[in-house]
């Protein structure tokens, strides 16, 4: 049997001390008790809390708990976390929580009481719970893509939403998310882990993991470091995954941030981005999961990240695998979820001796209009990487948002140098890290292909050049429209169109060996269709 933690319950005060909060749920759930509720509250548990449900109204109790991660043991505590609950959650959702409330021992049983209500002074404070609105379950992102409702742009519109909240943050006070401490939990996570497994399968994959998990953590605890020194850990939501998240009013809302562990809090972005990335992987949306990581860092410029993004997803699927197992749900389900997040991880960490192949780079070729930011985008999708899109970095040269317009010295010949320079030694970084890339750009200029190639040959990847082409006037009113949107990061204009037409330097035979060609012409999903067929085709092509 494995040892209790020197900082858990004994099993003697554990069993007591939810026997207490199970009872005080009782009394709270009787008719009346709750909002007025003439029915009596309905009650969710999961591992950490009590949700009672009364009408457009939930009451978030805390249980009792200590251990590795979490301390509520005492009423003082359970009150901090509640207070923490409150302002963490406020910064995301600050309609839906509402106040911290006590529970006071009245004699007509446990009662919720506010600030200021005359019966506060009618009985001593047994314990705390957090006032939320209620919200349509059936609306949070998991639900949706267990319907298979999920769509890429509520995906582009999460990945948004997060690397904004992520930018409102400031960098953590020192100390917080240094590479010995988040190896530390990750540690801890698997050992918690291991004493919970329920075979000696299971236990055989997280032993496998915790050895990955050591040495790819040693591999990159200099990058850690340097990213706490560089701003990077914040004060995050911390359990990003998509039951955290609800579909409201046309937008994603994150909620539930993780109130119990400030050191489990104050983490590297990335750490917050990797559990959305491996949790949509989870629900069997890979596409999905590279294009938000795609346009989350897209829309951060944090592309330095990269190289953590396989060790915190992993890091991420053995936490959701711990949790199931530790939640209260029926145990035949838990072991077989917990099983699907073990199996996850070790695909995620290489270690489901599927064989492995080079990550790929492929460099888009086409005029204004030819829809390289759609294929791009797509293809990263389908082949499991990233898009790199030159319209977006060269602003990001000149620090100014990619709907900026007129920015004087944008498009001279240094500019585009610059740009195209940093398109490569974005490229050849992420390649580096074993993640494939798309590079969305014109490319007009042999030079350009060639310098990219150079990339290609000097990491080991397989490269292409992937020429996107459409009708003249399709290509003509594509300019047209996205100038009256006004809203994407391209410059283009017919004038713009006519002087790309007139100095591309096509691929040439030469080229020939590398070079995959695809109309954009077609609807969108006969296009998505040709898509796939095309990432089929680049998986079966030999290395260049």
């Amino acid at each position: 049997m494995p040892q209790r933690h020197p900082d858990s319950l004994s099993p003697a005060d554990l069993a007591a001390a939810l026997a207490a909060h199970a009872a005080m749920v009782a009394e709270l759930r009787r008719p009346g008790a709750c909002a007025g509720e003439p029915t009596g509250a309905g009650l969710i548990e999961t591992h950490l809390s009590s949700l009672l449900l009364a009408g457009d109204q939930v009451y978030k109790l805390k249980k009792p708990l200590r251990n590795a991660f979490v301390d509520f043991s005492t009423l003082e505590a359970r009150c901090e976390a509640c207070e923490q609950e409150l302002r963490l959650n406020r910064r995301t959702a600050p309609r839906w929580y509402l106040r911290v409330m006590a529970v006071r021992r009245l004699p007509g049983g446990a009662t919720l009481t506010a600030t200021g209500d005359p019966v506060a002074v009618e009985g001593p404070v047994i314990d705390w719970a957090v006032q939320m609105r209620r919200f349509d379950d059936r609306q949070r992102l998991d639900r949706l893509a267990q319907a298979g409702q999920l769509s890429a742009s509520m995906v582009d519109s999460l990945a948004a939403v997060v690397a904004r909240f992520h930018a409102q943050q400031s960098p953590a006070p020192p100390g917080f998310g240094r590479a010995e401490t988040t190896r530390h939990w990750a540690r801890e996570n698997l050992r918690e882990l291991a004493a919970l497994a329920p075979d000696a399968a299971a236990r055989a994959q997280v032993a496998a993991l915790a050895d990955w998990t050591e040495q790819r953590g040693a591999a990159l605890a200099s990058l850690m470091d340097l990213r706490c020194r560089t701003g990077h850990v914040r004060e995050v939501h911390g359990d990003l995954h998509l039951g955290n998240v609800v579909w409201f009013e046309g937008a994603p809302v994150l909620f539930d941030a993780l109130e119990f562990n400030d050191t489990l809090r104050h983490i590297d972005t990335l750490g917050d981005l990797a559990f959305t990335f491996m949790d949509l992987q989870a629900h069997g949306l890979s596409g999905l999961a590279w294009r938000f990581i795609s346009a989350a860092l897209e829309a951060s410029g944090d592309w330095a990240a990269l190289p953590l993004l396989s060790w915190w997803a992993v890091y991420r699927a053995t936490v959701r695998a711990k949790v199931t197992l530790m939640g209260a749900v029926v145990a035949s389900q838990a072991r077989a979820q917990a099983q699907r997040y073990l199996d996850l991880a070790m695909a995620l960490a290489g270690l489901d001796g599927a064989e492995s192949a080079p990550p790929r780079l492929v460099m888009s070729f086409g005029l204004a209009g030819a829809g390289k930011s759609t294929v791009a985008l797509a293809l990263a999708e389908c082949l499991g990487g990233v898009r790199l899109r030159s319209d977006v970095e060269r602003k990001r040269l000149f620090s100014v948002p990619p709907t900026a317009r007129a920015v004087p010295g944008l498009y001279s010949a240094d500019a585009t140098r610059r740009t195209y320079d940093r398109l490569q030694d974005l490229a050849r970084a992420a390649l580096a890290a074993g993640v494939s890339v798309v590079v969305d750009a014109a490319s007009l200029r042999r030079s350009e292909r060639d310098a990219m190639r150079a990339v290609a040959t000097q990491t080991g990847a397989c490269f292409t050049l992937l020429v996107c082409d459409a009708a003249p006037g399709v290509l003509a009113e594509r300019v047209r429209q996205r100038m009256r949107a006004g809203d994407d990061a391209s410059d283009a204009t017919p004038e713009l169109l006519a002087l790309q037409q007139s100095m591309a330097e096509w691929p040439g035979g030469d080229e020939a060996a590398y070079t995959l060609r695809i109309a954009t012409d077609p609807p969108w999903p006969v296009l998505r269709a040709s898509i796939e067929v095309l990432a089929k085709t680049l998986a079966k092509t030999p290395r260049d």
